[in-house]
């Protein structure tokens, strides 16, 4: 999607401070990449997600078994210790301001507490069920008939939405601002935009940049101009 990874890397579950909110549009064109690619992993029927706001993007996506593991301060700290080579409070500073970091990617991209078990179907304490019993939780309930059943309109659905994501993001990082628009995958790469742009040159330009993305087979528009309000 030509991002540099150090730019990916900077924003993954962090939340922007304000002076980036303010003076780019870059978190936001970076957030919408990554709805993008979270939707489309999840058309494509298996695989694992690992955070990145995917509990709440695939919320209503029935073929998602969404997971929550935890464990107390002390033994994250423990696993931290052993995983990295690091002293108890270098790494009880690391988990902090990791921890801290996360919450404020969920605050800022999704305004919810990410820790609020209702956005979790299943939710594992490793530090009393154990890893191997918690994998075998796990895969039970992914083999269930309710997520198995996934339909073929739950993907489309999804894929609609990757598409819609991915629109909103290359119109953000060509400048163009979005929200005064509405777009719409109603079918397969057939999209529909609504709303207001600043002129005419800009609405045309919108028009080719969306036109011009793979996957996108039909545009239709009502596209206002607000200088034709004034």
């Amino acid at each position: 999607m030509g991002i540099r990874s150090w730019a990916i890397e900077n924003l993954d579950e962090k939340a922007p401070d304000l002076f980036q909110r303010l003076l780019s549009k870059k978190p936001e064109m970076y957030l919408r990449y990554l709805e993008s690619v979270v939707y489309a992993l999840a058309r494509k029927g298996q695989g694992v997600i690992v955070g990145h706001g995917s509990q709440i993007l695939l919320r209503e996506f029935g073929c998602a078994l969404h997971v929550r593991i935890h464990a107390a301060e002390s033994i994250r700290i423990n696993n931290l210790m052993k995983q990295k080579h690091l002293s108890r409070e270098v790494a009880q500073k690391l988990l902090t301001k990791t921890d801290r970091e996360q919450d404020g990617f969920f605050q800022y991209a999704f305004h919810v507490n990410w820790e609020d078990a209702s956005l979790y179907d299943l939710v594992i304490n490793t530090q009393k069920i154990g890893h191997e019993a918690a994998a075998k939780l796990i895969m039970d309930a992914y083999r269930s008939d309710q997520i198995t059943a996934c339909s073929l309109e739950a993907v489309e659905i999804i894929e609609g939405l990757a598409l819609r994501k991915e629109i909103n993001a290359v119109l953000l990082e060509n400048n163009i601002q979005i929200k005064w628009l509405d777009i719409e995958v109603l079918k397969k790469g057939e999209v529909t935009i609504k709303g207001y742009i600043n002129s005419r040159k800009e609405k045309d330009k919108v028009l080719s940049i969306v036109r011009s993305i793979p996957g996108v087979t039909h545009v239709e528009e009502e596209i206002g101009t607000f200088s034709h309000l004034t």
